[in-house]
């Protein structure tokens, strides 16, 4: 069997191409994705506004879902990529192979417990009678389907891990094409197709999905020679589960707290009114594009890092870490500067409402100041995902979140009104953003010492 799939090809070479190289793929796929996403939206919106309510029910749930997915494939990067870089081939295999049992055993839970839910659980969020019927027509396909978001998501992660981003990012890429293709033939019965309704949305996301699901896995197979053909080991498989769950779980967990903060903060925002509340979050959205770049980078780091700690490369992953830092806080300030000159015809493109455009500009001359701090914590997050350690970035992001941005938030409130509970939100990336760093830069120094010591002669 080849095992050039299983090179650490990220142990060697120029450190800024290499990262570079593994960005831009991952850029486009993010963002083909996040295209999918709104031209979704832009489809189920035609069909009135009850569909248009139930998709956005969904979102949170379907969130949930997709984070802990994340956190799976998370895991999986983690530990694959030090095996990469540790040289034993057969242990890749395993980890690819288990991951892929533990993605297919997550979604027979969401199945089960999903389909049994949906009427209380979307009760609970607020749905009413009349969005209901819509919330059921598509979570019923949506759920049975989840199967092609968990097992592609945990596949390509497996991928990434090799140090391939290209391919993960051209089958995101194709799924959203094909997504974006079968929406409206699904939706409004395009070409003699029977118009389906918000079920089509669902349909055509639930073909898109499957389909990436099965590249990814001709991948692993195929192209990669990542899956291990043997009769699985149960002593092995639960092995590989707890190295997976150790970085995948609190990295999940750490995924979930931003959404949940987020509706604390948005419960803050609406003491300002219902038009501050449309402002923050029309202002979001812009900042989801604004932070592809910084969410790419410290995707792909991950690998970078974990093939390197597993070759025991320290000063490469420390060169690593300063070339991003130095980029994050670069581009983070040029985002900065060009967000504040054109915020008003940035934000006129989402909504020109007179009362919400104030609420949308100033967000928008204020937060994205802290932009290239913020990466720095993503950066150090996924550093130590990598090496093995998810506890730190986890605490790193309750300290911020939970400790420092919410009291602080309510307290610039208090004094200054809407500008101060933005303000409130910079002094705890700062903290945090830096703090992280000088962390992550002494781990890496001590474990730099701790190799430098045992290989002297005694």
């Amino acid at each position: 069997m080849p095992t050039h799939s299983f090179e650490a090809i990220l142990t060697t070479g120029p450190i800024g191409r290499t990262l570079l190289k593994m960005t831009i793929p991952m850029i486009w796929g993010m963002l083909a994705m996040m295209l999918f996403n709104l031209v979704d939206t832009y489809y189920v919106a035609k069909l009135g506004t009850f569909p248009l309510a139930a998709m956005g029910f969904t979102f949170p749930v379907i969130l949930t879902v997709a984070h802990v997915s994340l956190g799976m494939g998370i895991g999986t990067s983690s530990v694959i990529s030090r095996a990469i870089g540790e040289g034993d081939h057969h242990k890749v295999q395993q980890l690819t192979t288990h991951s892929l049992y533990l993605s297919v055993i997550i979604v027979c839970i969401t199945i089960v417990i999903g389909l049994q839910t949906i009427e209380p659980l979307f009760t609970a969020l607020g749905a009413n009678a009349q969005t209901m019927p819509f919330i059921k027509d598509y979570m019923k396909i949506w759920y049975i389907g989840s199967l092609f978001l968990v097992v592609p998501m945990v596949g390509n992660h497996a991928i990434r891990a090799s140090g391939d981003t290209f391919i993960p990012g051209m089958i995101m890429i194709f799924g959203s094409i094909i997504n974006i293709i079968l929406d409206p033939i699904l939706i409004f019965g395009w070409f003699g197709v029977p118009a389906l309704g918000i079920k089509g949305a669902a349909w055509a996301t639930l073909i898109a999905r499957a389909l990436t699901m099965f590249l990814s896995l001709w991948v692993l197979i195929k192209h990669k020679h990542m899956i291990a053909f043997e009769s699985p080991i149960l002593s092995d498989i639960i092995a590989s589960w707890k190295k997976i769950l150790h970085i995948g779980l609190p990295s999940s967990g750490s995924m979930l707290l931003p959404t949940i903060c987020l509706a604390i903060l948005t419960r803050i925002v609406s003491t300002f009114g219902q038009s501050a509340v449309a402002g923050y979050g029309v202002a979001g959205k812009i900042e989801g594009f604004g932070l592809v770049i910084f969410i790419a980078v410290s995707t792909i780091f991950g690998p970078f890092v974990g093939q390197n700690w597993g070759a025991q490369k320290i000063n490469r992953v420390r060169k690593a870490l300063t070339k991003m830092v130095c980029f994050s806080i670069i581009w983070g300030t040029l985002q900065a500067i060009i967000l504040f000159l054109f915020a008003h015809p940035i934000s006129a493109i989402f909504n020109r409402d007179p009362d919400v455009l104030p609420f949308t500009l100033l967000y928008l001359k204020i937060i994205p100041i802290s932009y290239g701090l913020l990466s720095i914590l993503y950066l150090v997050s996924s550093t130590f995902n990598a090496i093995g350690r998810p506890l730190p970035g986890i605490f790193l992001m309750i300290v911020r979140l939970i400790i420092l941005q919410i009291p602080l938030a309510l307290l610039g409130k208090k004094w200054f009104g809407y500008p101060g509970f933005l303000i409130a939100q910079h002094i705890s990336g700062i903290i945090v953003a830096f703090w992280s760093y000088i962390w992550i830069r002494k781990i890496c120094k001590r474990k730099q010492h701790e190799l430098e010591t045992s290989a002297r002669p005694y």
